[in-house]
């Protein structure tokens, strides 16, 4: 499916703002729709289908690509990813579930996108740890949340609040911090900060659509208060599989929580899914009371 949707996608080659303005041209689909050719998709391999499914959700590969700027790679390359991420989310699509496309493909578009920055920098390997991980992608959002953003090194203060934040020591924050900014002083791309960036801002925020309905913060609010009621209502078990699952940074697989039960990898493959039902149940019943869409 890749291959054969991927070659009638826009190309990046002409240039970004160019991009931009054609991915801008593909309708956002409604739920109803989304689940029509979701169905006819996973159900008949219906390759038409799978490429409006694909095309109505470019204009959130290209919001989420805009968080991955600041590490010296071309934008189109990283959207490049990221479209491949959401190509790989289309493909495992299951409209049963009850959730919409982009509340799943966002997390294999970011995922495909982290791996491509991971690859592209000779500081973090792919086989850098969980820890390593967390600390490149979130340190420059977390100085930027303490007001350290500053060409020198951080304060002794600042790497303190940051290592504490992030549970890593305070010598790899120091570490880190370092490698990113003398990296990025020699990889940055005038292009990635410049015009085309702009452009992108506005042209990638349109309203109102699903995929910005994402960032809103006031529904973003509503969603974690009924996830978390959701999750309360969970037996401690359910809720300690769930939460490892699906809300973990690195989930644990099935069978590490398996042995931790004492129970089978299908045992606890069973709790997982009869746990997520009762979630999206209960968010489901939140969204009709409210009558604002509150995905889990």
């Amino acid at each position: 499916m890749s291959q054969t949707v991927s070659q009638r996608l826009p190309s990046l080659g002409p240039g970004l703002t160019n991009y931009l303005a054609e991915i801008r041209k593909f309708p956002i689909l409604t739920r109803e729709e989304e689940t029509t050719l979701g169905r006819r998709w996973r159900n008949h391999g219906d390759r038409e289908a799978a490429y409006h499914l694909v095309t109505s959700h470019l204009r959130l590969v290209a919001k989420i690509a805009m968080g991955y700027r600041g590490y010296g790679l071309p934008i189109a390359d990283i959207i490049s990813e990221g479209n491949v991420g959401l190509m790989q989310a289309v493909r495992r699509f299951d409209p049963e579930r009850g959730i919409r496309l982009s509340t799943y493909a966002m997390w294999w578009i970011k995922a495909t996108i982290q791996e491509f920055v991971l690859r592209s920098w000779s500081l973090v390997k792919i086989t850098a740890d969980a820890a390593q991980k967390k600390l490149f992608f979130k340190l420059r959002q977390s100085k930027s949340a303490i007001s350290a953003l500053e060409d020198g090194d951080l304060r002794p203060e600042q790497v303190k609040t940051i290592a504490t934040y992030l549970k890593v020591p305070e010598r790899e924050v120091v570490n880190m911090d370092r490698r990113l900014r003398g990296d990025l002083s020699l990889n940055l791309r005038h292009n990635d900060a410049g015009d085309d960036g702009d452009a992108l801002e506005r042209l990638v925020d349109p309203s109102p659509t699903h995929d910005v309905a994402l960032a809103d913060n006031q529904e973003l609010a509503q969603r974690r208060q009924a996830l978390a009621a959701a999750i309360e209502k969970l037996s401690p078990r359910e809720r300690h599989i769930f939460t490892a699952r699906h809300l973990s940074e690195d989930p644990p697989r099935l069978e590490a929580l398996a042995l931790e039960y004492g129970i089978s990898r299908e045992r606890v493959r069973q709790i997982e899914q009869r746990s997520f039902e009762k979630v999206q149940s209960a968010m489901l019943a939140a969204e009709s009371r409210s009558g604002v869409t509150v995905r889990c």
